[in-house]
C-alpha cells in the first residue's frame, strides 16, 4: 500500500512542472535582438493581392511566393505590421549603443517549408496566410538561420487593407443595470479625426445614434518586457459605447459608426443582438461558460504549444450554437498574447462572431494581470508585462473599478458573482466583501440560480499540481468563501487556470452532501464546483489519485453550458470542442422554500415564541 502511494506521489511531482506551464508564446521564440541584415539581390517575396478589403472585409487571405538562392529547413516567413521594420523605426537603449536592426517581432511567422515540402532542395515557396484589419499596413520578410539567429534574406512589397482604420471587431457585454448593453470596439481613429457612435434600434423601427468613449494607451503604461519592448504595437483607439433602457428580449441592431472631420460617415457592416431579459423573468435561458481559450490561426502560424485547435474548435462550437446562447463568461487567460500585444486584435477578430452577437463577458486571470511589484496578488511574470491594461480596456466589464475587475452581473433568473483571483479574496480584503454582497443583495425568489465565477480553483480540483502541493485547490482558496457559498446557497462554482474538466458533488467542508450524481432535488446543502479551463490552452494532466467528491473528470477541451427553464429547473451540460456533444449532465430541481430551507452552517434564527 505505501508503495503505491509513493508511486502516486512520485508521477505526481515528476509531472507538476509540466502541467503548470502553458508553453512559451510562439512569439517569444524569435530573438529578434539578434536579427542582422543578409539582403540577398536573388531572393524575393511576392505577396498578392496588395489591396485588401475592397468590400469592407476584415480578414482576407494572401497569397505568398518567395525564392531564397541558399534555402534551409529553418528558414521562416515573418509578417510584420507595420510594414516598415527596420532601425529607422526604434531607438536605441542609450547613447553608446546603436539601435537594433529588429526592434519588434512579427506578428506572426510560419516555417518556409509548411506548404512547400521541397523548398530545401528547390529554393522556391508558397504559402497561405490570413490577415486581418490591424490599423496599419503589411510587409513578409524570409529570414534564414532559424529564430535564434534570424537573418533577414528578403522582404515584401507593403500590403495593406483599403481602410486600415475602419472600426472593427464588436464585443458586446453587460451594462452595470440590466436594460443596459455596451458596445466595444476597435478603429485607428484619434478623437482629433473623428467622433466616434453607434447606430442601432429595434429591428425594423427607427434608429439613434449613441456616442461613445475613447480610451487609448502607450508604451510606458505596460509594466515590463516584452509588452514595453519586442512585443509592444500601436493598441489603436477602443471605443465604447452604452446603449440604454432597452426593452427585454427585444431584438436591436446596430452599426460601428465614425463621423470623420470633413462630415463624412464611416460605418461598420450591421450586427444584431437581443436585449437581455428583466431580472426574474420566467422564460429559457441559456448561459456559456469556459476559460482559458487562447487564439488561434486558421493558417496554421504561430503554433502555440500544439494547443491551437482546441481554441478554434470551441470558438466554431459556439458559433455553430449561436442562436441557442444568450451569454458567454471566458473566465480568464483570454488569448495568451503574454505582452505580445498583435495577439489580441487577432483574438477579438477570432472571437467575433460571438462577441458581436451576445454579451461576452471576461474574468481576469494571470496571462492578463501577473507581473511583479505591480500590485497583483501574484508575482509571477503571466502577463508579459501587460499588468492587466490590456484585459481592461479591450473588453468592457461592469466592475466599479477595471483594474481590480470583479463584478457582478444579472440575466433574467441567475445572479453571476464574478471574482478576480489575481488580487487577494480572503476574509477581510476589499474583494472578499464585495463577493459577500453580490451573495447577500440578490432577491432569490426572482433570481434563485447563484453562480459563483472565478479564473484560479478557489474550490476543487484534482489536478496534479494542485495534488502536489497537497491543496487540491489555489492554495488559500476555498478556507475563506466555503462559508459564504454555505450560507447563501451558492448553487454552482466554476473556475478556469486547470485546463481540463471536473465536476464535483455538493461539497462543503470536503464532505459531500448528497450522494446524488444527476439528478438533484431540494436543498443541495452544499456547492458544485465545476473546472471548465478546457476552452483551448494545452491541457493539464489529472492526478492518479481518486477522490469521492469528484464526479466527473475529462482530459480533453470543452466549455459547460447552462439552462435555466424556469425558476425551479436547471440543466448543466458539458460539452467536448471537438464535436460539440454533451459529454456529462446533470439536473437541479428545487423550489423556494428549499432556498430558505435550513443547511448545515446555515440556519437563520428561530425563537421559542409562537
Amino acid at each position: 500500500m505505501k508503495v503505491g502511494i509513493l508511486f502516486a506521489i512520485t508521477l505526481v511531482l515528476a509531472t507538476v512542472e509540466e502541467v503548470r506551464s502553458d508553453g512559451d508564446q510562439p512569439l517569444s521564440k524569435i530573438a529578434v535582438h539578434r536579427a542582422l541584415s543578409a539582403l540577398h539581390d536573388k531572393a524575393y517575396v511576392k505577396a498578392s493581392p496588395e489591396l485588401l478589403g475592397l468590400k469592407g472585409e476584415t480578414s482576407v487571405w494572401v497569397n505568398l511566393q518567395f525564392s531564397s538562392p541558399h534555402p534551409s529547413n529553418d528558414d521562416w516567413i515573418g509578417v510584420f505590421s507595420p510594414a516598415n521594420f527596420s532601425a529607422s523605426t526604434c531607438a536605441a537603449e542609450n547613447s553608446w549603443m546603436t539601435a537594433p536592426f529588429l526592434c519588434s517581432a512579427p506578428i506572426k511567422y510560419q516555417h518556409a517549408n509548411y506548404s512547400s515540402p521541397r523548398y530545401q532542395d528547390t529554393g522556391r515557396g508558397s504559402l497561405k496566410l490570413q490577415l486581418i484589419n490591424q490599423r496599419s499596413d503589411f510587409s513578409f520578410a524570409l529570414f534564414s538561420g532559424g529564430l535564434s539567429n534570424p537573418k533577414l534574406v528578403a522582404v515584401s512589397g507593403r500590403v495593406t487593407f483599403a481602410n486600415p482604420k475602419a472600426p472593427v471587431y464588436p464585443r458586446l457585454a453587460q451594462g452595470k443595470m440590466w436594460n443596459e448593453m455596451t458596445v466595444t470596439w476597435t478603429s485607428g481613429y484619434a478623437l482629433g479625426e473623428a467622433t466616434p457612435f453607434v447606430e442601432w434600434g429595434q429591428k425594423g423601427g427607427d434608429l439613434v445614434r449613441s456616442p461613445a468613449g475613447t480610451l487609448t494607451f502607450d508604451r510606458n503604461s505596460m509594466c515590463g518586457a516584452p509588452a514595453r519592448t519586442v512585443g509592444w504595437r500601436d493598441p489603436g483607439y477602443i471605443h465604447t459605447a452604452f446603449l440604454k433602457e432597452l426593452w427585454p428580449n427585444t431584438v436591436y441592431i446596430y452599426k460601428l459608426g465614425h463621423k470623420l472631420s470633413d462630415g463624412s460617415y464611416v460605418f461598420s457592416q450591421q450586427y444584431q443582438f437581443r436585449a437581455s431579459p428583466y431580472p426574474g423573468q420566467n422564460s429559457p435561458q441559456s448561459i456559456v461558460i469556459f476559460g482559458d481559450m487562447g487564439k488561434d490561426e486558421e493558417d496554421g502560424s504561430n503554433e502555440y504549444n500544439n494547443f491551437q485547435r482546441g481554441s478554434l474548435n470551441t470558438t466554431k462550437q459556439l458559433i455553430r450554437d449561436l442562436k441557442n446562447i444568450d451569454i458567454v463568461f471566458h473566465i480568464g487567460d483570454i488569448c495568451y498574447a503574454n505582452g505580445y500585444l498583435s495577439q489580441w486584435d487577432q483574438f477579438t477578430a477570432q472571437v467575433e462572431p460571438i462577441a458581436s452577437s451576445v454579451p461576452y463577458m471576461v474574468a481576469s486571470g494571470n496571462h492578463e494581470r501577473d507581473w511583479p511589484n505591480s500590485g497583483s496578488f501574484f508575482g509571477s511574470t503571466d502577463s508579459g508585462g501587460e499588468c492587466g491594461v490590456l484585459a481592461q480596456n479591450m473588453f468592457y466589464v461592469p466592475a466599479e473599478n477595471r483594474e481590480k475587475f470583479w463584478y457582478s452581473t444579472d440575466y433574467g433568473m441567475f445572479r453571476f458573482c464574478i471574482a478576480n483571483t489575481e488580487h487577494d479574496w480572503r476574509e477581510g480584503t476589499e474583494q472578499y466583501k464585495f463577493i459577500e454582497n453580490c451573495f447577500a443583495t440578490v432577491d432569490r425568489q426572482k433570481q434563485p440560480w447563484l453562480i459563483f465565477l472565478a479564473h484560479r480553483v478557489l474550490g476543487y480540483s484534482s489536478a496534479s499540481f494542485y495534488v502536489a502541493e497537497g491543496s487540491f485547490e489555489e492554495p488559500m482558496g476555498r478556507e475563506s468563501l466555503q462559508k459564504l457559498w454555505q450560507k447563501y446557497k451558492v448553487d454552482i462554482a466554476v473556475y478556469g487556470h486547470v485546463h481540463n474538466y471536473e465536476r464535483t458533488c455538493p461539497i462543503y467542508e470536503n464532505i459531500c452532501t448528497s450522494k446524488e450524481k444527476q439528478h438533484y432535488v431540494g436543498n443541495l446543502n452544499g456547492t458544485i464546483h465545476v473546472v471548465a479551463g478546457g476552452g483551448g490552452a494545452s491541457l493539464a494532466t489529472f492526478a492518479p489519485i481518486n477522490t469521492i467528491w469528484s464526479i466527473f473528470k475529462d482530459y480533453d477541451y470543452g466549455f459547460v453550458k447552462m439552462t435555466a427553464f424556469d425558476h425551479s429547473n436547471l440543466l448543466f451540460e458539458y460539452k467536448k470542442s471537438s464535436d460539440g456533444k454533451v459529454y456529462d449532465s446533470f439536473r437541479i430541481s428545487k423550489n423556494y422554500r428549499d432556498i430558505l430551507a435550513c443547511s448545515i452552517d446555515s440556519c437563520p434564527s428561530t425563537a421559542m415564541a409562537s
